[in-house]
């Protein structure tokens, strides 16, 4: 089986950054990337962590999260980049349960929210925010083959929204996805080079692509405060074949690539016309913060 390719790049930065964090969030809006949230080192804590946001348009969705007193969070925020408004947009019972370190993902139109560590424990609901009839929209539930979990990829690819991997007291390597036409769901049986179970990895679909990195692959006891087991390894999903590929990166080492991680923002990314993915921070094998910026452009056939 011939092997997926592409580069990673890091990323110069210029100025005061917002410095090392893991459990944050991240997303572009024409070249420039917006990051918000976070577990820091240091005398300030940040207003909430796992939280997860997407950018439709030239607006950032910014939803849920954990505050400084582990209380889960809903709060649906948009944050308007042409004027550098914050607008509070849903709250309380209106749209998803409370929940943290869930995922999100968002085509043209909708800003979809998955899954995620809510009051009671995990969750494996599916929401979306229609951002043109400003409403939330529930979506069924999955089966009993799709358990609640926490920190799952979460990608929209070919009209159907994609759930990939995530933990529910223990690692999955399940993947399942929900039609939006069909509005049901299914579980997918996955050939190749499958990736081991993992969660809090990056995620971004690219067409019909699915591609993940990094994750911890076996858990801390202290949870996300803690550094469990991380991998530093590449993969894509066909989801039209349903065949895994280990994606050859270039670089085991060194500056150019990021190495080991989890617990990393990161958000679809363009460099140099290419779509690729862009990973900021996170957290690394020593429990140390991360503060570095890299961009992968994969070489689709």
């Amino acid at each position: 089986m011939a092997m997926a390719q592409g580069k990673w790049v890091k990323l110069d930065q210029n100025g005061t950054g917002p410095g090392a964090r893991s459990s944050h969030a991240i997303t572009i809006v024409g070249q420039k990337a917006y990051a918000f949230g976070a577990e820091v080192t240091g005398e300030v804590p940040p207003p909430r962590v796992g939280v997860t946001m997407a950018a439709v348009g030239e607006i950032i969705f910014v939803f849920g999260g954990r505050d400084a007193t582990h209380k889960e969070l809903n709060e649906l925020y948009s944050f308007d980049t042409n004027s550098n408004m914050w607008t509070l947009v849903s709250s309380g019972d209106t749209g998803p349960p409370n929940r943290s370190y869930h995922s999100t993902s968002a085509d043209d139109r909708r800003v979809y929210v998955f899954g995620g560590c809510g009051v009671t424990g995990r969750l494996n609901d599916l929401w979306a925010y229609d951002v043109v009839e400003k409403i939330w929209i529930k979506y069924p539930v999955p089966g009993e083959n799709c358990k609640p979990r926490g920190g799952p990829g979460l990608a929209v690819s070919q009209g159907k929204i994609w759930v990939v991997y995530g933990f529910s007291g223990v690692e999955l390597d399940d993947v399942h996805y929900f039609d939006l036409v069909d509005e049901k769901w299914a579980q997918v049986e996955t050939s190749g080079e499958k990736p081991s179970a993992r969660s809090v990895f990056s995620t971004v679909g690219i067409g019909k692509h699915i591609f993940i990195y990094g994750g911890e692959i076996d858990p801390s006891d202290l949870g996300h405060m803690g550094a469990g087991k991380f991998s530093g390894d590449f993969y894509v999903l066909d989801t039209e074949t349903r065949v895994w590929k280990k994606v050859d990166d270039r670089s085991n080492s060194g500056d150019d690539h990021p190495g080991p991680r989890g617990w990393c923002a990161f958000a679809p990314g363009n460099r140099n016309g290419q779509h690729g993915l862009l990973v900021y921070g996170g957290n690394s094998p020593s429990n140390d913060r991360l503060d570095d910026i890299f961009i992968f452009t994969p070489c689709l056939n």
